[in-house]
């Protein structure tokens, strides 16, 4: 039988389009091969509840294979998260319930064709970054066992790094979804909160909290959110995403990075950062040293001070039995106890002040890079001081929920003792687009091998697919980068996509007046192939950047020379009639020069 394991997502459809019929033996042998003791594994499909996905799912995708993205692709579910009819825990045995229906990320994925094999461990209640507050066992670092594999999403994260399956859902509170994807050298999607519904989900934080997805690639960590994601008008969480953030971060990005990171005396984190750093200027970022200051402050608001009564409230009656509970969590969740009305009130007054200040100073840059964690420990080390060291783990992570900020967690240079050290980049909510696509050009560019599996990463066939959350529109003249106009673009976060030419059929004429030289483009019967600049719009701020286009331009359809048709600068031809024709020279840019112009 052939080896499923690491296998990214490509693959794994690639299986799939040769021999559909394969699914339910596929995944039969590959249920069965999976190490029952492995506690990273809180509860496995039976062979039953795995055709009951497989056999129904094979007859629809037949019909319609268009339909199925995620056809039998196996995939983890943290086990505070609903699957319908498998029990769910928290790592806590006395809460143990059975759940009635799918959560709703669960039930868009099986929709799409992905076959839940799987619920894994975590710390309990979601309530730690370390892996290791859980009744079940430690779950080991995958690279060392004598590490931590940091948490709480820690089950998700390791079967995930040693490729046992296509992907994985966490949770992500204060960097549940990052710190183990940093530990383990794999990909962590941190969404927006409320893009991916939260319903069917066990609270830790209800305001705080995200649905996360652990991949060994960033495109499928991207393919997978994106499926998940959508609006529920049941979660009173969900959001709408606006369409106003932009498609992609510059291709020489401007970010912001700690003028004076922490690293808790670990030298070998410090100098898996700097590695990280050189990659960062080597790949044409420039990176701007930033005050940490007010990152740190709202990082340390989420466990100590009034907000922790956000997972007192969570809890519930659970708190009456805390014999029956982790005790450090138990000890971390009755401390929301302590806290009044008034002080809650104060503490988001703060949080609003402070997530005001970081919003104001990401708006200079692309986005902010930190390490995902400043260093790990061991297991040992973590029974000496579990609270402390967690913090440590925290402090480029908890900040990111409360600040309303997207966030994806990449690999990274390793330590030079052989453990992973990630980075995560960081940019304002509704940004997940951009920064994965970020995130692709830096995993190629790296080219480590995938999580724990030892697989090399696949060749990178195409940029992510245009989205319909943005108008691609050509501009030909004083739009172009560098000319007059172009902050029309720039000011409504459109990004640059590429130069090209029109079709061959198409006439360029300078129009006369105005404060501004404009070009106007004409289709016709004959004509010659015009250089544009293709840019990337929101589709929400598209009618504001089209309300400004005088006359007699405006915005229709220009098929390029490849036969692409995308939105573009028109004129009417009445206005044409005076205009001098300039055609021949190719382009805007071209006429330009010979007139001594830049």
């Amino acid at each position: 039988m052939l080896s499923t394991i690491g296998l990214p997502l490509s693959e794994w459809q690639a299986l799939y389009q040769a021999d559909a019929q394969q699914i339910s033996p596929l995944l039969t042998s590959h249920l069965a091969a999976l190490d029952k003791q492995d506690n990273a594994w809180l509860y496995l499909a039976t062979a039953e509840q795995l055709l009951a996905q497989t056999e129904p799912l094979l007859e629809r995708y037949l019909h319609d294979p268009q339909a199925f993205p995620l056809f039998g692709v196996p995939f983890a579910v943290k086990d505070n998260i609903d699957v319908a009819g498998w029990p769910t825990t928290a790592a806590c045995p006395a809460l143990t319930y059975r759940a009635t229906e799918d959560a709703r990320v669960v039930a868009q994925l099986k929709a799409a064709g992905a076959v839940v094999i799987g619920k894994t461990n975590l710390d309990q209640f979601a309530t730690g970054l370390v892996g290791a507050r859980s009744p079940f066992g430690a779950v080991p670092n995958t690279f060392d066992p004598a590490y931590v594999s940091g948490g709480s999403s820690s089950g998700s994260a390791s079967v995930l790094a040693r490729g046992l399956v296509g992907f994985s859902l966490g949770s992500d509170t204060a960097g549940s979804g990052r710190v183990p994807a940093g530990f383990n050298n794999i990909v962590g999607l941190k969404p927006t909160k409320g893009w991916l519904s939260s319903r069917g989900l066990l609270p830790a934080c209800r305001l705080n909290d995200t649905i996360s997805v652990f991949a060994l690639t960033v495109e499928d960590a991207f393919a997978v959110t994106t499926v998940a994601a959508g609006y529920d008008e049941e979660d009173a969480c969900s959001r709408h995403h606006p369409l106003t953030a932009p498609a992609s971060l510059k291709a020489r990005p401007d970010l912001a990075v700690p003028a004076a990171p922490e690293f808790f005396g670990d030298k070998m984190a410090e100098a898996a950062w700097q590695r990280a750093m050189e990659q960062l200027t080597a790949s044409g970022a420039t990176l701007h040293p930033i005050d940490f200051t007010p990152f740190q402050q709202l990082a340390e608001q989420l466990y100590y001070g009034p907000w922790v009564a956000e997972r007192t409230a969570a809890v519930g009656e659970m708190l009456n039995r805390p014999q029956e509970m982790d005790p450090v969590v138990y000890e971390i969740i009755r401390s929301g106890l302590q806290y009044s009305a008034v002080e809650a009130y104060q503490a988001e007054y703060l949080r609003a002040r402070l997530a005001r200040q970081i919003g104001q100073i990401l708006a200079q840059f692309d986005a902010l890079v930190v390490p995902t964690s400043p260093t790990i420990r061991t297991l040992d080390e973590m029974k000496q001081e579990p609270v402390r060291f967690n913090s440590q783990f925290g402090i480029y992570t908890n900040f990111t929920n409360l600040a309303d900020l997207s966030a994806l967690a990449l690999p990274a240079p390793f330590r030079a003792d052989g453990l992973p050290a990630g980075i995560t980049v960081i940019a304002p909510a509704w940004h997940d687009r951009a920064l994965a696509g970020f995130g692709i050009r830096w995993q190629q560019q790296l080219a480590l091998p995938l999580g724990a599996t030892g697989n090399a990463l696949p060749p990178r066939q195409a940029a992510l697919p245009h989205s319909d959350e943005h108008v691609r529109v050509a501009v030909v003249g004083a739009h172009l980068s560098g000319m007059p106009l172009n902050v029309q673009l720039t000011r409504r976060q459109a990004v640059l996509v590429e130069e090209t030419q029109t079709a061959s059929n198409y006439r360029l004429f300078v129009l006369p007046g105005g404060p501004v030289s404009k070009p106007g483009l004409l289709r016709a019967e004959q004509g010659a192939a015009i250089t544009v600049e293709l840019w990337d719009i929101p589709l929400a701020r598209f009618g504001e950047f089209v309300a400004e286009i005088p006359p007699p331009l405006g915005i229709g359809s220009v098929t390029l020379a490849d036969g692409r048709v995308v939105k573009g600068f028109i004129c009417e031809p009445a206005a044409l009639t005076q205009a001098a024709e300039i055609t021949e020279f190719g382009g805007w840019r071209h006429w330009l020069t010979s007139q001594g112009s830049h």
